[in-house]
């Protein structure tokens, strides 16, 4: 299996303060890798330094046989925001379009990413009159309009009603499943069960990469946030 990503060395200074100390891993091609902690831990850090936005970067982070944040990347390369990446005075269809014509794409997208993100009877409707979780959806549907090969999504279910959450789960495995990478973040453990692997977070630190299974034999835990609090406290 090819790795999309690799990461060596990686360390993240911000206002003087090292975030990051040291992180090293690698993505396989075609696998969902949660990237798994408490709120400020790294994690986003990480993803920002991944999608070449993340500035006081020191190390080594190649993402597609490029370096990170490459020209080349652009339209190879998705990144979901917690933040709504959208305009609230367009409607959904609008903001995709603007958003194909800025990525070169055909308009036939618009279509087929708002049938992937269940938005498809709501194309007309005006991004500011929608829920949160239909706005997050809209912010996914942009990142998906150039078919992407990586695909890095930062706590892209928050706020999401269970039905919704597993809706997007699967999403994330038909692409996955087709060939694209992810990398999802999340605080909340019981979603760590859908990832093929786990990178665990605590203080800017990778503490332990495994998939879900591999972690539960490793510290004899029932579940992945006993696992993570078993190795968090022997990393302390």
């Amino acid at each position: 299996m090819m790795n999309s990503v690799e990461v060596t060395g990686l360390v993240v200074v911000r206002g003087g303060h090292e975030v990051l100390h040291g992180v090293d891993f690698t993505l396989s091609s075609g696998q969902i890798t949660g990237l798994l902690g408490p709120s400020g831990c790294g994690k986003t850090t990480l993803m920002r330094a991944l999608v070449g936005v993340q500035g006081g970067v020191r190390g080594r982070v190649t993402v597609l046989g490029d370096a990170a944040g490459s020209a080349s990347l652009r339209r190879r390369v998705g990144y979901v925001t917690q933040a709504p990446a959208v305009y609230g005075d367009l409607s959904i269809a609008e903001n995709l379009g603007y958003f194909a014509s800025v990525m070169g794409v055909t308009r036939d997208r618009v279509g087929a990413v708002l049938e992937q993100v269940a938005l498809a009877d709501l194309g007309g409707q005006l991004v500011r009159t929608l829920s949160g979780g239909q706005v997050a959806r809209v912010s996914l549907a942009t990142a998906l309009l150039a078919t992407p090969e990586l695909l890095v999504l930062d706590e892209p279910t928050v706020g999401l009603d269970p039905v919704l959450r597993r809706d997007l789960w699967a999403l994330f495995r038909s692409l996955a499943d087709a060939g694209c990478t992810l990398l999802v973040s999340s605080h909340v453990m019981d979603e760590a069960v859908r990832c093929d692997r786990l990178l665990l977070m605590r203080e800017g630190r990778l503490v332990a990469d495994d998939s879900p299974s591999g972690l539960l034999r490793r510290t004899g835990a029932r579940d992945v946030e006993g696992a993570f609090l078993a190795i968090a406290e022997a990393a302390a």
